[in-house]
């Protein structure tokens, strides 16, 4: 008989996945998988522990399970991912239901996994850290059929100091560009129009395969791909962010004028002190040449408020540089205190208080700056991704090149006539909201 099996991935796109590929493994060894959790024998949980919420919703996420283990169909409970790496001796003394721990390296055992389990042992193991990609696997897609998140790299060698992943998934390692394209080939034959390329530093792609950085010229690879519509580009950091690639990104007509370049600050003392390897005048040199070199680019960044030390200054000059720069897409973070850290070790860690309140002041501030941008998108025309259908509204919901899935806005689009979802559609914009726009489709447009 069928073991059920139910996998919840908590966190980033990367462990996104890591999930898909052991979900594959586990169909190709007849194991069922099932929605609902109470309905498994088998549940496996992909955590995340990046920051503290992250791994209270992990925490929280394995009690449940637990629960399930002792009132319901679960036999077996499997705790893979950021958090089973960091914590593997914590996990089995305080939480003595689970019977496994995987850590990041070692998602491609896990049918070994379960059938130790099923022979009545348990299974402890965090020692692969710096595998390879697993090529040719069968990643069994849990986005939409229309995009898929594609990994271009495994590790990362910032070493940026309030950051635990390199200790957690390793050192940086590039897959081939072959292997990459070939991924990619099988995911639009698949009926992936948008793909979405993934990596704890992107922009670092091929300097330890090739001895530079390659990112550029993986672009012009993956722009030959026939189908394929969109690729879309998330985690440059500034100071890999080449020449070269702004102009693979202009010279190639599926790559979206859309960048994610996470900055976290903007004071030269601060960016030093979480050794970020670049400053305020490289950020902003960059963001310039940037907005000159490509008209309709969109830059979405990630900030941090709060980290050791900052000052009152320190935080209103990164509040006027939010004023000043204007970016599309923002997202922050309330710097979160990481055993294991250089910088849980820092003097001067801020009030909770003190970091929340910095926290919303630029959210509020940067609620502000995305409705005066949406407001100047009304009467302009857009390609629209449509991904969902409101029933019995005439009413569809879908994505522009200016909004990554699960993290940006989305764009309402009106139309009496039927859409299909993952289509591509003209859309002409008539009202805007703080973060998302409405629109009509532009063929019925009196």
């Amino acid at each position: 008989m069928k073991l059920k099996a139910a996998l919840l991935s908590l966190g980033c796109s990367r462990n996104t996945i890591d999930s898909e590929i052991m979900i594959g493994i586990l169909e190709e060894n007849d194991v069922e998988f099932v929605d609902d959790l109470k309905n498994a024998e088998v549940i496996i949980i992909n955590t995340c522990s990046f920051i503290n919420d992250a791994k209270e919703e992990s925490i929280d996420e394995i009690i449940q399970a637990v629960q399930y283990k002792n009132e319901g169909s679960c036999k077996y409970i499997i705790v893979c991912g950021c958090l089973a790496q960091r914590y593997k001796d914590e996990l089995i003394k305080e939480i003595p239901e689970i019977d496994a721990i995987v850590g990041t390296g070692n998602i491609t055992d896990i049918f070994k996994v379960i059938n130790k389990l099923v022979a009545g042992e348990k299974y402890y193991k965090i020692d692969c850290i710096n595998s390879l990609y697993p090529e040719n696997c069968n990643r069994v897609l849990t986005t939409p059929e229309h995009y898929a998140y594609l990994k271009i790299s495994q590790g990362c060698d910032n070493h940026c100091t309030y950051c635990i992943i390199p200790k957690l998934r390793g050192k940086y390692r590039s897959r081939n560009i072959e292997d990459i394209v070939k991924e990619a080939n099988l995911l639009v034959d698949r009926g992936v129009s948008e793909i979405i390329l993934t990596a704890e530093d992107t922009g670092k792609y091929g300097i330890d395969l090739y001895g530079k950085y390659m990112l550029a010229t993986l672009l012009d690879e993956l722009n030959k791909i026939e189908g394929l519509k969109w690729i879309r580009l998330l985690y440059i950091y500034p100071e890999t962010f080449t020449d070269e690639l702004i102009q693979s990104i202009k010279r190639n007509e599926k790559v979206l004028s859309y960048v994610d370049i996470p900055i976290q600050h903007i004071n030269n003392r601060v960016l030093k002190t979480m050794n970020r390897g670049t400053s305020k005048e490289n950020i902003c040199t960059l963001i310039n040449k940037l907005r000159s070199e490509i008209s309709d680019i969109i830059i979405r960044t990630t900030l941090i408020t709060g980290f050791p030390g900052e000052t009152e200054e320190e935080f209103n000059e990164l509040l006027d540089f939010v004023n000043e720069y204007r970016f599309d897409r923002l997202g922050v973070f309330v710097y979160s205190k990481e055993e294991g850290t250089p910088a849980a070790l820092l003097d001067d860690q801020i009030k909770e208080e003190t970091k929340q309140e910095r926290y919303d002041m630029i959210m509020q501030l940067q609620m502000k700056i995305s409705d005066e941008i949406n407001n100047k998108k009304i009467g302009k025309i857009y390609e629209v991704l449509i991904e969902e259908e409101i029933e019995d509204e005439d009413l569809y919901i879908g994505r522009s090149y200016m909004d990554c899935p699960e993290i940006d806005g989305i764009v309402y689009v009106q139309s009496k006539e039927k859409l299909a979802i993952g289509e591509i559609a003209k859309v002409k914009i008539k009202e805007h909201f703080e973060y998302d726009l409405k629109g009509v489709i532009l063929n019925e447009l009196s």
